[in-house]
Parts: structure tokens; C-alpha cells; sequence
């Protein structure tokens, strides 16, 4: 065993594994709070399996659909991540991705993405799409849906920091979660832990995500799987009981590089401009000041061509049906300051980025 692997194995020893493709920081954040996803399976078992967007071999969006019956290509666990840091917590972005969408009809998701897409232009002239609430009845090739951690730090020991919010993306809401009833936004909005990890509850077809419960919506679905981290990227059709490994993938590296053309692209099928967005920063030694950072156009949603057109999202495009009023990206690039206005913090949660998040780099 080579030095550096070495280190890694004594650090988590075997209940938290890096994956070494990711930076050693954002790698040791993000498995030691890696959620624990259950998956309801549907109709389609394959198209509710949760995998990486090149699991075909290839970046092209708009042969995923198909691709998905393949079962010459394997559907391993994969979970993409980043991680933001301020002085009091650790934001995590956990992106779940699935080939396929497939809660309606293929025919029905074209001509509903037409008039959505339509009516976004005239209500929102080029700003931010909201109000997109048919959305959650659109089949569409592609889907990305996701949870947000938020981790109190313990000074620099992991194993002390604990999740205090979480805030799921359930077809285009944002629902926000706290870990006891007392503290609730709403009542039963709740989360739950083994140990770190939070446990998440994705649907079948659609896979909106919540907290898991377990309740009676949720044992109503026949055949659950559960996903844990495990640095390694398991197989569901050759599991031998009914759980998954999923390793992580770095979302600096994988979705983001590809997203910065200001064209169509294999990948992408369409764009935004972003703008400039701006950011508290605390550089090693120095004063928290404005950061700004010029974006641009940037993709917005992958490119889909089965039922729904280009209707799946990056992190960075995910939105709250026009509840909040956010600038797109808010949720993704600033979570410090989503947070601390969703559930109400003081001056004592930290909006200050200790570290550059990589995009703003």
C-alpha cells in the first residue's frame, strides 16, 4: 500500500473511505456526512437507478433515454458533491442523477415542455423561471434532484461536527428540514441519522427527495434499495441484498467544466446568464469582504430530447417555483446566506466563506 493510501485508510478507517479523485478536504467532508438515499423502485426498476450522467460511456444528453434499457451498460451507484466552508459550518450539495424521468408520458412531456417553456418566456423575460408546477406531472430524459447538508463544525474534528438542517429538492421545492420536531419550520419536517449520515427518501419514476420516514407513502412502494457511501460504485442488478454502494463524484471536476460554453452542447441544451455573483469571503488572515465573481452564461439544463425538452437541471439551476424570489443559482453558489434566512440564524451562523467555493476560483 502506497503512503498516500495509506493515510486515507487510517483516517476513515472503514466506515468513511475517500475517494481520492476529489481534493482531500471537500473528499473527507463530504463522505463522512454522506447521506444514506433510499430508493423506491418503480415499474422500471433501471430508470430508477441511481448512477453518473456518462454512464453510458459518453456525455451525450440526449441518448440517455435510450441508453437506460441497455443492460449492456451497468447502472453503478454514483452521487455527485460539493462543499462550501464558513467559519461555523460546512455546506454540502449532494446531486443524485437518474437517466430518465418517467412519471408521464413521453408524447404528453414534449408538448407540456413546449407551452412551459413557452409561458417562462413570457413571465419571467429572460430572468429566472418560476411557477413551473406542471413540471412534476413532464416525463423527460435526464433528472437531477438533490439534497443540501448543512454540518455545525466542532473546530477542525469531523467526528464531532454534527447535521443541524438539511433542504431537499423535490420537483422544484426546496423543503427544509431540521433534526428535532422543537426546532421544525413545519411540523414533521424532520430528519433523521445513522450516526452522520442523514437518511433521504427518493420516489420512484419522478424521484422528488425528502427525508426519510418511513412512513406509510413510503412502505407503501414495494421494493426499496439503499444506497451508502462506500467509495465504491456498486452494481443494483448484482447485489446480493437489498443495498447499494455509491461512490462520490466531485462535481468540480465532472459537471461543472463542461457547463462554462455559451453554446449548445452535447451535454447542455441550455444556457443562463448568471451575471456576476457576489459573496462574502474571509481570506487566512484577513477581513471578511464582498467577493465577485463574473459568471456569465453558463448551461442550465442538460440536453434532453425524449419527452420533455432539456427540462433536468445542474445544482446550479435548481430553483424553488418562484417562492422566494432567489436570483437562479442562489440555492447552489450562496447556501450560507439560503440557510441562515431559511431557518432563521443569527449573526453567530457565519456567512463568511473561509475557502473559495471552486467555481468562484
Amino acid at each position: 500500500m502506497t503512503p498516500i493510501f495509506a493515510f486515507f485508510a487510517l483516517v476513515f478507517s472503514s466506515s468513511f473511505p475517500i475517494n481520492l479523485n476529489a481534493s482531500a478536504t471537500d473528499g473527507e467532508v463530504a463522505a463522512r456526512f454522506a447521506p444514506v438515499f433510499y430508493q423506491a423502485i418503480g415499474d422500471k426498476p433501471r430508470g430508477d437507478y441511481i448512477t453518473n450522467f456518462d454512464f453510458d460511456g459518453d456525455w451525450r444528453g440526449d441518448n440517455n433515454w435510450k441508453n437506460t434499457d441497455d443492460k449492456k451498460f451497468t447502472l453503478r451507484g454514483f452521487i455527485y458533491f460539493s462543499v462550501c466552508e464558513t467559519e461555523t459550518h460546512y455546506f454540502i450539495h449532494y446531486a443524485v442523477f437518474h437517466p430518465r424521468d418517467y412519471k408521464g408520458g413521453q408524447t404528453k412531456g414534449r408538448l407540456l415542455s413546449d407551452i412551459i417553456r413557452e409561458g417562462v418566456d413570457i413571465a419571467s423575460k429572460g430572468e429566472a423561471p418560476t411557477g413551473l408546477l406542471a413540471e412534476a406531472t413532464v416525463a423527460h430524459e435526464n433528472d437531477m434532484e438533490g439534497a443540501l447538508v448543512v454540518v455545525a463544525k466542532s473546530g477542525a474534528d469531523l467526528a464531532k461536527a454534527r447535521v443541524v438542517f438539511v433542504e431537499t429538492l423535490h420537483h422544484n421545492s426546496f423543503t427544509p428540514y431540521t433534526g428535532s420536531a422543537e426546532s421544525a419550520i413545519k411540523p414533521g419536517d424532520v430528519f433523521e441519522t445513522d450516526g452522520q449520515h442523514v437518511l433521504l427518501y427518493v420516489e420512484p419514476k419522478g424521484h422528488g427527495i425528502e427525508a426519510y420516514t418511513g412512513d406509510e407513502k413510503q412502505k407503501a412502494i414495494k421494493e426499496t434499495l439503499v444506497y451508502k457511501f462506500a467509495a465504491k460504485a456498486g452494481d443494483p442488478e448484482k447485489r446480493t441484498a437489498d443495498a447499494v454502494d455509491y461512490d462520490l463524484l466531485p462535481i468540480s471536476t465532472t459537471l461543472w467544466p463542461k457547463a462554462a460554453a455559451a453554446t449548445k452542447s452535447i451535454t447542455y441544451g441550455t444556457f443562463y446568464d448568471y451575471g456576476v455573483v457576489t459573496i462574502n469571503y474571509l481570506p487566512p488572515g484577513g477581513k471578511a469582504a464582498a467577493k465577485k465573481v463574473a459568471l456569465g452564461k453558463r448551461a442550465s439544463a442538460f440536453l434532453g430530447t425524449t419527452g420533455g425538452i432539456n427540462m433536468a437541471r445542474p445544482p446550479w439551476a435548481w430553483f424553488s417555483n418562484g417562492e422566494r424570489g432567489d436570483p437562479l443559482g442562489s440555492w447552489f453558489f450562496d447556501p450560507a446566506k439560503i440557510i441562515r434566512r431559511d431557518f432563521a440564524q443569527g449573526e453567530s451562523f457565519s456567512t463568511a466563506y473561509v475557502r473559495l467555493p471552486f467555481w468562484a476560483k
